[in-house]
């Protein structure tokens, strides 16, 4: 007679009743495990996990639950802490309330798993690392790009040798969002206050370090540019404000193995390329562009031979001459992926890399960043000590 092993994971699911915490990690991932059985382990064994709806706007948290089925919420943070059923503190709020919140978790002896970027200053974030470590807990941070079908497709022709010696990386990410007047705005408001913790340059910068360190080469040295290209907007009452937080970074790193990567980020951008996000990848056999889902190469064997000649129209079809990456695999969404790794790491104490220290990593990219524009020069990104 076949038993069966659940093993029952409480989390704290804190700030989720915004865009992203509700799509993305309850919706997409934790809710969509709960729907398809849970994590299975082995046969007869799976993780199932108990989400704990936490917020300051009752209202909104109640919404929340009934929409998606999470049934249970509450306001008070430290009467979940305390119930010793949730042995998983997961955070999404905005970026200035993180560090106190992940702070207690840990010393309620929690483990952590939190949206990026984890802290506004490089030393927190390596604090609240430390203090993980040292309270011996688990903990990870959401480094979800890593897991898109169009990056999975790169690091796949990378690892079969396909570009040879990669030369460059180019990524393009950004869309036009509406100031807010006549249109309403996709973006929260806070994303462009600085006091709020708002700028595209700590948004962004913290993805583009996992990507580059983990795909291509540890970035050694950034050389930065942001812009606040619109100044006025309205807010999610209808509401003008100033903006005062760079809605635009244009930004150059230095790899290891002399490779030059190139990310243009831009909330003031009109989309004309395959995805949301493209990133281009250069190398002496070949070359790879990649979007969110899909990716096109074209081999060295295939590459036309360009002649400038701007006086007649251009007898070569550029977009043409690249062949997509065939789909061999399902993949799943990115969050939910990297969700039942996480889930796997505190239940199984499988390896899970992508922890405090590597989010600790992006911040000081963006700090970095940051540095870099203000004192218009080159900026090192050294080893952070652990």
């Amino acid at each position: 007679m076949s038993s069966t092993k659940t093993h029952r994971v409480g989390i704290i699911m804190n700030g989720v009743t915004g865009r992203m915490g509700t799509n993305q990690h309850l919706m997409r991932s934790i809710m969509a495990i709960i729907r398809q059985g849970g994590v299975k382990v082995r046969d007869g064994e799976t993780i199932m996990p108990d989400p704990l709806l936490v917020g300051r706007n009752p209202a909104k948290l109640e919404r929340l639950a009934e929409l998606s089925g999470a049934t249970k919420c509450m306001t008070d943070l430290d009467k979940a802490l305390a119930d010793p059923h949730y042995t998983v503190y997961f955070d999404a709020q905005t970026t200035d309330r993180r560090v106190e919140a992940v702070g207690r978790a840990i010393a309620a002896g929690k483990h952590v798993y939190c949206e990026k970027p984890t802290a506004l200053s490089t030393d927190d974030a390596l604090d609240l690392y430390r203090r993980a470590r040292q309270a011996g807990v688990k903990h990870g941070v959401v480094q979800d790009k890593l897991w898109l079908p169009g990056l999975l497709k790169l690091r796949m022709l990378r690892d079969i040798g396909f570009f040879g010696q990669i030369l460059s990386v180019r990524g393009e990410f950004g869309y036009w969002v509406f100031e807010g007047d006549t249109v309403p705005c996709q973006r929260p408001s806070w994303n462009y206050r600085r006091a709020d913790g708002g700028g595209i340059i700590f948004d962004m910068l913290c993805h583009w370090r996992y990507v580059l360190d983990n795909l291509f080469g540890a970035v050694k040295a950034v050389s930065c540019k942001g812009m606040t290209h619109i100044r006025r907007r309205w807010d999610e009452n209808g509401r003008p404000y100033e903006c005062d937080a760079d809605d635009a970074a244009y930004a150059t790193f230095e790899l290891d193995g002399n490779i030059i990567a190139h990310f243009n980020s831009s909330w003031c951008v009109r989309v004309r390329r395959d995805d949301l996000l493209t990133i281009q990848v250069d190398g002496t056999k070949g070359s790879a562009v990649a979007g969110l889902r899909q990716c096109v190469i074209q081999p060295l064997a295939a590459t036309p031979r360009a002649v400038w000649n701007p006086d007649i129209d251009s007898p070569i079809d550029h977009f043409a001459a690249w062949t997509p990456v065939p789909t061999t695999v399902e993949y799943d969404n990115a969050f939910k992926v990297q969700w039942e790794l996480f889930l796997r790491h505190v239940v199984l104490d499988e390896p899970f890399p992508w922890n405090l220290l590597e989010g600790a990593k992006g911040v000081q990219l963006a700090e970095k960043g940051l540095e870099s524009w203000r004192e218009r020069c080159w900026v090192n990104v050294g080893d952070l000590a652990a």
